[in-house]
């Protein structure tokens, strides 16, 4: 896990840059709406689009431009956004996976495709690197809510798999049919989490040098970076310098 957790933090700094937010709050919109789209527009009856809720209050998003997004999606004007995952290797043979919402699959498909060519790594097919993640739920608490001991009783109790705690949070792993009732469970003991979603967690991770791990940060910042793309996981391991020269 340490490939993802290390870039989530990189990312988390860059992201309080205003134009990152613009679009930070775009994407989220997006997965609102879509949520919205496919379910309940309550998200109390809806577990993804409660995930795309929890995910906008975490980046102070606006209770106004929340509702807004749902309510875009009971209207005949949202637009339709096709999911798609597509997998690849980052530069060092680093295992990529990239979930976008797009209107314009070839678009997305030629941009994903250029950005892998561009930093030295390859698209591959769906299905090619996704064997070496487990699709699993996360719910993420606040350092605070709780010490690592009791947590970790509590997501047993709960029916979780995993607990990784550390000054950051709590990170709390459920299996796919788990997550709903284990994410009521910890919410109904330690108040809202900051995050409730599906992720795709790496099995192991790759080390590599500094010099493949600046390619690598090129990738994943060129598709972060893309309007289309909703996460990024990567199953990476650089070291200590690299991560400090990132994140500078």
């Amino acid at each position: 896990m340490a490939g993802h957790s290390q870039f989530k933090n990189i990312m988390h700094r860059k992201g309080r840059q205003d134009a990152a937010k613009s679009k930070l709050f775009s994407k989220l919109a997006r997965e609102i709406t879509v949520a919205a789209k496919l379910g309940l527009p309550d998200p109390a009856m809806n577990p993804r689009l409660r995930a795309a809720v929890l995910a906008a209050r975490a980046e102070n998003m606006s209770k106004d431009s929340i509702d807004r997004a749902i309510k875009k999606a009971q209207g005949g004007d949202a637009e339709a956004y096709d999911e798609i995952r597509y997998e690849g290797y980052g530069p060092g043979g680093v295992a990529v996976i990239v979930e976008v919402l797009t209107d314009n699959r070839n678009r997305t498909a030629s941009d994903v495709r250029s950005y892998f060519t561009k930093t030295g790594g390859n698209l591959a097919e769906t299905g090619a690197v996704s064997f070496m993640f487990d699709h699993v739920g996360v719910i993420e608490f606040d350092p605070d809510v709780a010490s690592a001991d009791a947590m970790l009783e509590a997501a047993i109790e709960a029916g979780a798999d995993d607990v990784v705690s550390s000054e950051t949070g709590h990170e709390v792993y459920a299996a796919q049919e788990q997550f709903a009732n284990v994410a009521k469970a910890l919410e109904a003991k330690f108040g809202e989490p900051r995050k409730a979603g599906l992720v795709w967690k790496p099995q192991n991770t790759v080390a590599i040098d500094d010099e493949k791990g600046e390619k690598l940060f090129k990738l994943l910042d060129l598709l972060n970076e893309h309007d289309d793309v909703q996460n990024v996981y990567a199953n990476f391991e650089v070291s200590d310098a690299l991560m400090a020269k990132m994140s500078a």
